[in-house]
């Protein structure tokens, strides 16, 4: 089990501290799902809570608030790896607290 965390560690280690198209403080916000500016934060939003609804207009809408292909790339996936961290973390806590009942 601890092979898979650290990987999956790494893999988010990567996504928000190295180097990018967009900035650490922009895939972090992605990530956290929180504090993006309009047309990005719904964006971010939609990909981690409700990602079957994102459309072209969504991803043109954030191209035409001046972000490039890769920093809407980046940030669609900082939210998505962090939408999954959160269920990740939340299912291995119930885990832990169904193993001391």
């Amino acid at each position: 089990m601890a092979d898979i965390r650290e990987a999956r560690m790494g893999v988010i280690q990567r996504i928000l501290e190295g180097h990018g198209e967009s900035s650490r403080a922009e895939r972090r916000s992605a990530f956290d799902d929180a504090g993006l500016a309009e047309p990005l934060g719904s964006l971010v939003h939609k990909v981690a809570v409700d990602s079957w609804n994102v459309t072209q207009k969504d991803i043109d809408a954030a191209r035409a608030s001046g972000h490039s292909e890769d920093q809407i790339f980046e940030l669609v996936v900082s939210a998505a790896i962090g939408q999954a961290n959160r269920q990740y973390e939340t299912a291995m806590a119930a885990l832990e607290q169904a193993a001391k009942e």
